[in-house]
């Protein structure tokens, strides 16, 4: 199975149409149906269903298409990581996850020292993000404190989350300072679908989850949250570290009372050997804290 057809593959799932992916990839149609063809033939299954003006992929397609994807970007990356040397490090480090400022502070600092070292970041749940670390398509994934010190390594970070809601401010709760249990109890609430955050916010209110009035559960906040709450679906169950410090007009963030406050991890695969660039962005992510401690934990 070559890389270059694997990458044709994924242009024409992408495109939903052998003709958008010819052109994209700027060859002749009948050159890639050809290709097509014949890597369904060597993996013995179809990958395409071809009707009307789009292509769809099948049960198998969809199947090879996450897996194509792997490979692809991991090939990627071991090519730019081989062309690199010593002295002129080139790379890309993949880290998933929700990123903590402190990390965005360590990324700019390493590519100030490396303009050659870029980063991707990638939004996921900690099921994705450990999945794709598992598999290598990740360096690094920021997962919550305490950490699977069987699978991983992993640097604490200083980061501090603080749990809250987000309230809409024409609402009878608007007026408070901080939200208890009892207030909770008696509005729909917004939470993140995830067990374990679920159990520890049972725990902080020594309730079970049965006894709140979930509307709906997310696994990511992109964007605003503030239409959940502007629908009256319900208050958003979050901590303040996703709403970077955003100003919105119709809602309002209150910590829960007493506190419950989150801490995160860098985590990487143990044993796993990192590239180059990864190392690096490591030494810096640990210089950064040892100059914080020094500082009295100011950078």
């Amino acid at each position: 199975m070559d890389v270059r057809v694997l990458r044709y593959f994924l242009a024409i799932a992408r495109e939903e149409s052998f003709t958008g992916a010819a052109e994209a990839l700027m060859m002749s149609q009948p050159t890639l149906s050809k290709q097509i063809a014949q890597l369904e033939r060597e993996l013995g299954k179809k990958l395409f269903e071809r009707g009307g003006r789009r292509v769809t992929l099948t049960e198998d397609g969809m199947l090879l298409y996450r897996r194509a994807e792997e490979i692809v970007t991991l090939f990627g990356r071991a090519e730019r990581e081989l062309k690199s040397d010593e002295y002129d490090v080139t790379g890309e480090v993949a880290v998933g996850g929700h990123i903590p400022r402190f990390l965005l502070k360590a990324a700019a600092r390493t590519h100030e020292m490396h303009r050659g070292i870029r980063f991707y970041w990638h939004n996921g749940d900690a099921t994705d993000v450990s999945e794709r670390l598992q598999h290598g398509t990740l360096d690094f994934a920021v997962l919550l404190q305490p950490v699977d010190v069987v699978c991983y390594d992993f640097v604490p970070l200083p980061d501090v989350a603080r749990w809250g809601a987000l309230v809409p401010t024409g609402g009878e709760l608007a007026g408070r300072d901080v939200l208890t249990v009892d207030d909770l109890k008696h509005v729909p609430l917004v939470i993140h679908h995830r067990e374990g955050l679920q159990r520890e916010f049972s725990l902080w209110a020594g309730a079970d989850m049965d006894e709140f009035d979930v509307s709906a559960t997310y696994n990511v906040l992109n964007g605003s949250p503030s239409p959940f709450v502007i629908s009256g679906l319900g208050c958003v169950v979050t901590t303040d570290d996703h709403l970077d410090g955003g100003e919105f007009a119709d809602v309002r963030f209150l910590p829960l009372d007493p506190p419950l406050e989150t801490r995160c991890a860098l985590v990487y695969r143990r044993h796993a050997a990192l590239s180059k660039s990864a190392a690096i962005f490591l030494e810096q992510v640990n210089r950064s804290l040892q100059s914080m401690h020094e500082g009295n934990g100011k950078e």
